[in-house]
């Protein structure tokens, strides 16, 4: 097959294949699934869809968070950035009073509301029960 055939067949499948693909679900491993359903639906305020002792799921709009069970705690956070670690992160409309919300709540924090130069948003980040950063962000003008 010449090659600009081979070239136009894999751009077809690919743009079929985007343009179904959304992000649908994230997981986490918690170690203690009651705490981190109580921490997501009371704490955060999710929407529960469904609790089990090994899965639980809860509706964010157009996806899912999947809470699994059997994880460990994760060590402290450190200034280290190390491969495979991840975050869950939201928008919201006012980062601050979430912020307030949460830190009056006992959610520990790893850094209040910030906005980085050249950043179009205002971000803050907290720790799951089981040490997982959780982040808060609020789009902003560049003028702010």
């Amino acid at each position: 097959m010449h090659s600009i055939a081979k070239r136009h067949i894999l751009w077809e499948f690919q743009r079929d294949y985007n343009s179904v693909m959304q992000t649908m679900i994230t997981m986490v491993m918690v170690s203690d699934m009651d705490r981190s359903v109580r921490f997501y639906r009371e704490t955060v305020g999710l929407k529960l869809r469904f609790q089990s002792p090994d899965w639980t799921e809860f509706d964010i709009d157009s996806s899912t968070l999947a809470l699994h069970s059997g994880g460990v705690p994760a060590p402290p956070p450190d200034k280290e950035r190390y491969a495979g670690r991840a975050s869950i992160g939201f928008n919201v409309e006012n980062v601050d009073k979430v912020f307030e919300e949460l830190k009056s709540k006992g959610v520990r924090v790893v850094m209040p509301p910030t906005q980085r130069p050249g950043e179009g948003i205002r971000i803050a980040v907290m720790l799951d029960p089981d040490g997982l950063p959780v982040s808060f962000s609020q789009t902003v003008s560049q003028a702010e």
